[in-house]
């Protein structure tokens, strides 16, 4: 009879389908420091498998036969014991196994935890063999060779059942698990984030953590806690629950995705130094991990967002370069065509969402409004074919349900239409029609499509101005020649490629004006497509020659774009020289617009003088208008006031800022001027009024750049006026601000003074107390330490 115990360590295949559920287990161990192998094979059926022996009794060859064949082929298995190759013959299928030491086969038919009666088998058939591979000795079995004249008795243990142990724990001892409710829930739980069911999840991790808190499942729950937290960008819980997982679970395999999910967080709520600590050890303990590739995802996106969008282009690409993840890499590739048409280059940025379109076209829906915002600008710079193939990603991964579904199958035929590829936009085109019989396309549609055919003959721009070139070259003089040089003309012009249209006008002038009667506007057309480009360029004299040259007079339309033009590209002179000649309009809309173009460019050279003169004749057209279009001038005019010098004006003129501003916060910079100014000419009355103003657009707005100095002065002004209660009202305020310690320990010691001119003698020492503790060196925590003494 033989008997064995195995201890083993390894890996296992599977391999189903419909019909067929076979599975192979591949495992390796030791057994004094000597190399094994065992290969189980399970299916859900009785299998046939036999040795083929040498004439030294040796194993050469195991076959393993299935009655059903399987629907797509199995690849070799193999490692330092065993080749497993499989074939298929007459609706047969076999695996066949050769050894590169020794081996021997097991039939597996007892469940030794469950069955009183074992025997030696000699079956043929079973539904789980063993093979055993090594090198000399075999390990574990002992084999005992039966007596002729022997019988095989079944061994029967009613009583003393073979040993049997469950899972262990760390300390060898066993684990017993009962059978509770914890266990179903945990698998809801899986299942309900796989359905991205979120806040349902989180609520049923919450129920089970409170209901079982020595769950064996405690670190999965926690750990799916965190998942959901971070899909739902809560990023407070994601990090206080992270700090839990960490801590008490720190061998745990999820661990690397615990410290991305964490960096990620950290990063989201802008605590970037925290957040890079996570991804160091991310990045260094778990180098090889997948969510170390996620990290460069997570990574790439704080340096964006703190802008350092080519550092973060960096990590996106090495998340892509070292991932097998299609998810993973989608996500990269994704984010690095963002970053690709964010610079202008969307031929690169094309590169990588093709990527997508081939390997997981669905992803772009994860994101359909920027996905979309991408195919109308691959549209609008005319490369369809990538617009094309973001439409049909899109569509593919929706139904006519949903509400773009219409446009998009509208805007992916057109669009192929205008690409070689007719064929995919006639069946693009045809959908549409048959699913929308009055679709709010449809004429679009059908337009697209009855051109269709006519346009598959036609080449794209570049082969239909080389086909002209070769007409114009062949038959020069002819009325073949002088065609082509119009449509070329014409297709130039059609394009936008105005230049090209000039350079060869001697060529189009030269035509027949009888046979060509409109060769005049299409140089004109082409002179003033030249001129809007050049205002693009802010090659703003190139348009006034142009103009000189072609005959094109400039109207006053033409005359905002070059005064924008001048001023974005710092040239004043011709900017003022456009202003002034619009100052005297009889139009009164025209004549404050330019005036204020005037103070502009008067303040952006500092002439200070003109300015002030326009400023006036403004604010006389305006002042009682309705509309604040023009109102700036107060603004500008304070400003040329502050830079002259002037605080009398300066004062006079923020009363006008306020009343028609109120609390803006473009305005605190002024306030805080005039402060100053009364503070120099002692007036607390002009300190108190603006001080309480910068304090309250400061508060409204949340921001607080200007303390502690307009709460230090507007406190010396109401000290100055023995208003001590109010005093105190505005240093008090400071306790909600962050300070420095220095400033600190300055506004608890004033504190203190003014609790003490108010006989709060307590307070005042815990005021003085606190100063001391801010910054115990600063002479203002001296000055508090003497002050306790009094």
């Amino acid at each position: 009879m033989y008997k064995w115990i195995l201890l083993l360590l390894g890996f296992s295949f599977s391999f189903t389908s419909s019909l067929f559920a076979l599975e192979l287990s591949l495992n390796g161990a030791k057994e004094n420091f000597e190399k094994y192998s065992t290969l189980h094979l399970r299916d859900t059926s009785h299998f046939l498998c036999k040795e083929e022996k040498n004439e030294f009794e040796e194993v050469t060859k195991i076959i393993c036969a299935f009655a059903k064949k399987p629907s797509s082929k199995l690849n070799n298995i193999e490692n330092d014991f065993f080749k497993v190759q499989s074939s298929s013959k007459n609706d047969m299928f076999f695996l066949t196994i050769t050894p590169y030491h020794k081996m021997k086969l097991y039939p597996l038919l007892f469940n030794l935890a469950s069955e009183d009666t074992v025997y030696e088998p000699n079956a043929e058939l079973s539904k789980q063999w063993m093979v055993v591979g090594y090198i000399d000795k075999l390990p574990y079995i002992k084999n005992t060779q039966n007596r002729d004249t022997g019988i095989n008795f079944p061994f029967v243990m009613s009583h003393d059942k073979l040993p049997y142990v469950g899972g262990l724990d760390i300390k060898g001892n066993p684990v017993h698990i009962k059978k509770v409710q914890d266990v179903s829930d945990y698998l809801k739980i899986k299942k309900l984030y796989t359905e991205e069911k979120y806040d349902v999840c989180l609520e049923l991790i919450d129920e089970v953590m409170r209901e079982y808190p020595h769950s064996l499942f405690n670190p999965e729950l926690l750990f799916y806690k965190i998942r959901v937290f971070s899909k739902l960008d809560d990023n407070d819980n994601v990090i206080e629950n992270s700090k839990v997982y960490l801590r008490e679970y720190s061998s745990d395999e999820n661990v690397p995705e615990v410290l991305s999910l964490s960096a990620k967080a950290y990063s989201k709520i802008g605590l970037n130094t925290d957040a890079e600590y996570f991804f160091d050890r991310l990045f260094t303990e778990h180098e090889e991990s997948m969510y170390a590739k996620w990290g460069y995802i997570y990574f790439g996106e704080m340096l964006e967002s703190s802008g350092a969008a080519s550092k973060a282009l960096t990590f996106y690409l090495k998340a892509l370069s070292e991932t097998d993840n299609i998810e993973l890499a989608a996500t990269a590739a994704y984010k690095i065509a963002q970053y690709y048409i964010g610079s202008s280059d969307l031929p690169k940025a094309a590169e990588y969402l093709m990527k997508i379109v081939k390997a997981k076209p669905d992803f772009f829906m994860k994101d359909m409004k920027t996905s979309m915002e991408f195919m109308y600008a691959y549209a609008e710079s005319e490369d369809y074919i990538t617009a094309a193939a973001i439409a049909n990603s899109l569509i593919n991964a929706t139904d006519k349900s949903h509400d773009e579904y219409e446009r998009l199958l509208k805007e992916s035929g057109i669009w192929l239409s205008k690409t070689p590829n007719k064929l995919e936009a006639l069946e693009s085109l045809n959908k549409y029609i048959a699913l929308y019989q009055y679709g709010t396309y449809e004429d679009a549609v059908k337009v697209a499509k009855d051109s269709l055919f006519f346009e598959t003959t036609e080449s794209n721009v570049s082969q239909r101005l080389s086909h002209y070139d070769e007409l114009i070259s062949e038959y020069p003089n002819d009325s073949i020649g002088d065609r082509a040089i119009y449509e070329k003309a014409k297709l130039l012009l059609e394009n936008e490629m105005y230049s090209d249209v000039l350079g060869f006008k001697d060529s189009l002038l030269g035509l027949s004006t009888e046979h060509y009667t409109d060769l005049d506007e299409i140089v004109k057309e082409a002179a003033i497509g030249v001129m809007k480009q050049s205002l693009k360029q802010k090659e703003c004299y190139k348009v006034l020659n142009m103009s000189k040259d072609y005959n094109i007079s400039l109207s006053n339309e033409w005359d905002e774009g070059i005064y924008d033009c001048a001023m974005m590209g710092g040239d004043f002179i011709l900017s003022k020289r456009i202003a002034e000649k619009n100052l005297k309009s009889k139009d009164l809309e025209q004549r404050k617009k330019w005036l204020y173009r005037y103070i502009k460019v008067d303040f952006a050279t500092g002439n200070y003088s003109e300015l002030i003169e326009a400023s006036k004749d403004l604010i006389a057209l305006i002042k009682d208008a309705p509309g604040d279009e023009y109102k700036d001038v107060y603004r500008y005019l304070f400003d040329t006031y502050q830079r002259v010098e002037n605080k009398e004006k300066m004062i006079s003129s923020v009363l006008e800022i306020q009343k028609i501003f109120g609390d803006s916060y473009k305005d605190i910079d002024r306030y805080v001027a005039v402060m100053t100014i009364a503070t120099t000419l002692k007036d607390d009355n002009l300190v108190i009024t603006y001080g309480s103003e910068v304090m309250k657009i400061q508060k409204e707005s949340k921001s607080f750049a200007q303390s502690p100095f307009v709460e230090f002065t507007l406190y010396q002004a109401y000290v100055n006026k023995e208003d001590f209660n109010k005093a105190l009202d505005v240093i008090q305020s400071l306790d909600s601000i962050e300070l420095n310690s220095l400033k600190r320990a300055r506004q608890k010691y004033i504190l203190g003074t003014l609790l003490d001119k108010l006989w709060r003698n307590d307070e005042a020492k815990k005021a003085y107390q606190e100063a001391i503790d801010a910054d115990p060196t600063s002479p203002w925590a001296k000055l508090a330490e003497d002050a306790k003494k009094i």
